[in-house]
């Protein structure tokens, strides 16, 4: 299981995206549905970074693989956010969601649904 959340190069995160879509899928399924042409080799190569690196995984059906995500999209980002908390806010997530409402990126009904939200898990 993926803990740290691994640099993805643009190839990479475009297929993230279309196995979180589509998954699971086949390595031509991606390569067709790629917005840039790719050769089946780079495709192949791509999805096999991938799953070193934890983020997906495969099945034989037949002589077909077939790739699917091994970790949500939502986990994946939440980690990523943790590692910029971390890194540039020394953990306070107070300061990453003041610095999201600076700049215009976090307003108060956004604020308000996810307090709404925290508060129904909450409840048993």
């Amino acid at each position: 299981m993926v803990t740290e959340v691994p640099d993805l190069g643009d190839l990479e995160r475009d297929v993230m995206e279309l196995v979180w879509k589509h998954g699971p899928v086949t390595a031509d399924t991606v390569r067709e549905a790629l917005p840039r042409n790719s050769k089946d080799s780079t495709v192949r190569t791509v999805l096999k970074r991938l799953e070193r690196k934890g983020l997906v995984s495969h099945t034989v059906e037949g002589r077909t693989y077939l790739f699917k995500a091994s970790i949500p999209r939502k986990t994946l980002a939440a980690r990523a956010v943790k590692r910029i908390v971390d890194r540039f806010c020394q953990g306070s997530v107070d300061d990453v969601l003041v610095g999201m409402a600076d700049a215009k990126m976090l307003d108060r009904d956004q604020l308000a649904a996810l307090i709404e939200r925290l508060d129904q898990e909450e409840k048993p």
